[in-house]
């Protein structure tokens, strides 16, 4: 009985003689989530570490929450920002998103 199995089984498919199509289809699959996924995250990611390394004692910003107000000191990882006269708040600096020229 396993004999018959294998007579009926027949040759195998003539497509499959090189292996280097699957490692070329894997090598371009990675590079279109390369280029469209890892690359431009990266950029952001560059692009908000600027905006806060750049932030300074006036800088009119927006916060993740939406909040927009003027910083009023800005320490190493900590921005107390002033949303109106006499309030004031103390943030994360990473939760800074843009300045008000950019938004």
């Amino acid at each position: 009985m396993v004999s018959e199995a294998y007579a009926m089984a027949g040759q195998p498919a003539a497509g499959g003689q090189s292996g280097y199509e699957g490692i070329i289809m894997l090598v371009i699959m990675f590079a279109i989530f390369y280029l469209l996924l890892i690359r431009p995250q990266q950029k952001r990611a560059k692009q908000h570490r600027q905006l806060l390394d750049a932030l300074k004692a006036g800088d009119q910003v927006v916060t993740a929450g939406g909040i927009h107000g003027r910083i009023v000191t800005v320490q190493e990882n900590v921005v107390t920002m002033e949303i109106d006269k006499g309030v004031k708040v103390k943030l994360n600096r990473a939760s800074i998103t843009a300045t008000k020229e950019d938004a």
